[in-house]
Formats: C-alpha cells, sequence, structure tokens
C-alpha cells in the first residue's frame, strides 16, 4: 500500500492539454499521442487518471523520442479525487482492482497488435511527482 504523501498532491485535471488525441481503445477512452507506425508504450497512470496534465506532458515527451504512447483510462472515468471524504482510499481502491486492470490491458495489448504493433512495452507512475499547472 502507498504512504499517505502519495496522494496529497493531486494535479489539475484538463482533457483538452497537450499535443495528443483522446480516442477509444479497446472501448476505453485513451490518450494517444505519437506515430503509430513507432513501437508502442502501454503508459497506466495513477489513482490520478489518464487526464493529468503532467502525465500528458511526459507522454507528448516520450512520443516526440519517436514512440506510440497509449495511456487508456483504466479507471473508467473514475480517478481517486481527495476533495470527496466519503470515499478514502481504501475505499476507493476497492472499486480498482488490479485483477480489472489486468484484463482490461490484455485488451488493449490485442488492439495495438491488431494494428500491426508487435514491439509494445509498459511504464506506470506513482507518487507526488504530478504538476498541478
Amino acid at each position: 500500500m502507498s504512504r499517505p504523501e502519495c496522494y496529497s498532491n493531486p494535479p489539475v485535471l484538463n482533457p483538452n492539454a497537450r499535443v495528443g488525441h483522446v480516442e477509444k481503445l479497446a472501448g476505453l477512452n485513451s490518450y494517444l499521442s505519437g506515430s503509430p507506425n513507432s513501437n508502442a508504450i502501454l503508459l497506466i497512470s495513477d489513482i490520478y487518471g489518464y487526464e493529468a496534465p503532467n502525465l500528458r506532458n511526459i507522454v507528448d515527451k516520450v512520443a516526440a523520442a519517436g514512440y506510440y504512447v497509449v495511456v487508456p483510462d483504466f479507471l473508467h472515468g473514475d480517478p481517486y479525487n481527495p476533495k470527496n471524504a466519503s470515499r478514502s482510499i481504501p475505499v476507493w481502491l476497492k472499486d480498482h482492482g488490479t485483477d480489472k486492470g489486468f484484463e482490461v490491458a490484455k485488451s488493449i495489448i490485442e488492439a495495438l497488435k491488431s494494428k500491426g504493433m508487435m514491439a509494445i512495452g509498459a511504464i506506470t507512475f506513482f507518487g507526488e511527482w504530478g504538476d498541478k499547472s
């Protein structure tokens, strides 16, 4: 379990930020950036979701280095909201088990393979690296 400090700096969410675009991939809204003719990276967001501005900045920088980066909304439009006192981290986590994410990730990987991408890596972030701007 992560420490409380990891949750103390939530980003300001802005779905219209940055270079990439949002489209459905394997049934999930996903932020995509880079050339689909490149090797793919599946980037898994932290609890604040795929709309976090600093996450999208990182995605766009990685894409500019020559990769096709995909950030699916594994949280299904339900990122952690620290302002919701009735839904603490333990309560929120019960709705977002890793078993659900694993199955969805397999679907995303299959969707990427169906587009001809065979070299697919994965990375995730978590913690106080988020930028509020």
